[in-house]
């Protein structure tokens, strides 16, 4: 790995990522307009808020995992985890927190009705894979060994 790419593992906190990504979105939609779709109004305005409301939820489904065991939500900083969690939602998702974010996105770009917004989620889920799921990784099977990697062998990353 180069120490290049390297600088930005565990640097940016995933919900500042998510913030910028959904600006992107809407900076995007309103330079090229010429790149909206036509989509019915039910996929805007009942689809997509529905969407962005269940990532809030699988995202606070797994942050109130970690509360209940009693272990750091800081993504910035994974030496401070004190448990491993693989109950809950944990059993359906590694990152449901992440994963949540990424529902979000996708239901902001449904609202927004814009070709080049159905890139931003795929862009968010690349990032995330890179900078900030494989360090934590890493660290989760240094720590936890063989428990966490049984674990990835069962449960996937995203769904």
């Amino acid at each position: 790995m180069t120490p290049r790419a390297q600088w930005l593992e565990l640097k940016i906190p995933p919900l500042l990522v998510m913030a910028v990504m959904a600006l992107g979105m809407w900076t995007g939609s309103v330079v090229f307009p010429a790149l909206s779709i036509s989509l019915p109004a039910w996929m805007r305005w009942i689809a997509a808020p529905a969407v962005v409301l269940f990532g809030a939820l699988v995202s606070l489904a797994g942050v109130l995992a970690f509360r209940q065991a009693g272990t750091t939500v800081n993504p910035l900083a994974p030496d401070s985890v004190s448990r491993f969690v693989a109950g809950g939602i944990y059993r359906y998702s590694r990152n449901p927190m992440y994963l949540g974010f990424a529902l979000a996105l996708t239901g902001f770009a449904l609202f927004l009705a814009h070709a080049g917004g159905a890139l931003f989620p795929l862009l968010f889920v690349l990032y995330m894979n890179r900078f900030q799921i494989a360090p934590e990784e890493a660290f989760l099977a240094a720590r936890f060994g063989a428990a966490f990697r049984a674990y990835c062998a069962t449960v996937p990353r995203w769904i």
